[in-house]
């Protein structure tokens, strides 16, 4: 048995130590919002914050989250308030297909927790998730906002 804290809150599964983290939150603890894309922890699909950390979670067993706090894109709002994030992606409507959209936002906000005002080459150098609808600009243009937020 695994405990961790879970978008504020502990919570405890029952699962062999090596299982990846995501098909913990996806398949034991049901946090969908969290997408599985590649499986090699390339395109940060995964990505949910580990101890305020972006994390991709496809290669993460979850006997490495053991007493450490994991949020994901359902507990990165604050109750009906969304993140700063969540609105500029809404603002500068990033998502087309939406596919890999809760990882960007995740990385997003790892990314301002640690650098408040990011320049273009550091949101480029941070956001390395990949988006094969290709939004990059609005993305881009999305942190700014939030940063501004």
């Amino acid at each position: 048995m695994f405990q961790f804290i879970l978008n504020g809150s502990p919570v405890s599964v029952e699962v062999e130590g090596d299982t990846p983290l995501l098909w913990v939150l996806r398949d034991n603890l049901g946090m969908t919002g969290t997408k599985f894309g590649c499986g090699v922890a390339s395109c940060g699909a995964c990505t949910v914050h580990v101890n305020g950390i972006a994390t991709r979670t496809c290669v993460l067993p979850v006997e490495d989250v053991e007493g450490l706090s994991v949020t994901t894109m359902e507990g990165l709002a604050n109750g009906e308030t969304l993140h700063k994030v969540q609105q500029a992606w809404i603002k500068h409507q990033v998502p087309q297909c939406g596919y890999c959209q809760s990882g960007q936002v995740m990385a997003a906000a790892a990314l301002l927790n640690s650098n408040s005002n990011p320049s273009d080459a550091e949101i480029d150098a941070h956001m390395t998730n990949v988006c094969r609808c290709g939004t990059y600009q609005r993305i881009r243009a999305a942190i700014h906002s939030a940063a501004q937020a």
